[in-house]
């Protein structure tokens, strides 16, 4: 069994902001039939994720290896996921959040890139929270589209394969 846990923050306000761009990867995995996953959204602030997740992997007797973690990227451009297992939070405050709270970065990210072409903004901890532009919001939904589907493909086939398939 995985738990599947899309980062985010709670609230309309914040729905379509790019920090939840994982809560809406979450939300798209409900329309598909997985089995053996537990699909989570933490209803705390992005920066507790970690609380609920560590709740939900003690209550269910997971192991940090069942755990993945879909967010937002600053560090990858918009329209780009990486995958890794076992990396540091690099700055982000809820991915360090998790690890702090489950003790452990030996868990699986779904990274899914939100810096705009032209470079990191100056003010991130503002950029995160507005929403995409229509252009933008185009690529997010290609880009959830194949979060989902890399998704699914881990499930089926492994983390390598899933690694070498869609990191670019």
């Amino acid at each position: 069994m995985f738990l599947i846990f899309g980062l985010g923050n709670p609230g309309k306000k914040y729905q379509f902001s790019r920090h939840n761009i994982g809560s809406r990867v979450v939300g798209e995995l409900t329309s598909l039939d997985l089995t053996n996953v537990i699909l989570a959204e933490p209803t705390t602030f992005m920066n507790e994720s970690g609380k609920p997740a560590k709740s939900l992997m003690k209550r269910h007797a997971l192991k940090a290896d069942k755990l993945i973690v879909i967010h937002d990227d600053l560090d990858i451009v918009l329209g780009e996921i990486k995958i890794a297992k076992n990396r540091g939070p690099a700055g982000h405050k809820g991915v360090g959040s998790v690890i702090k709270e489950i003790g452990t970065k030996n868990f699986i990210r779904f990274r899914i890139g939100i810096r705009p072409k032209t470079g990191k903004p100056r003010n991130p901890e503002k950029f995160v929270l507005q929403k995409f532009s229509k252009e933008e919001e185009k690529i997010v939904k290609q880009v959830i589209e194949e979060t989902t589907e890399a998704v699914k493909f881990l499930l089926e086939e492994g983390l390598e394969r899933t690694m070498s398939k869609f990191n670019k």
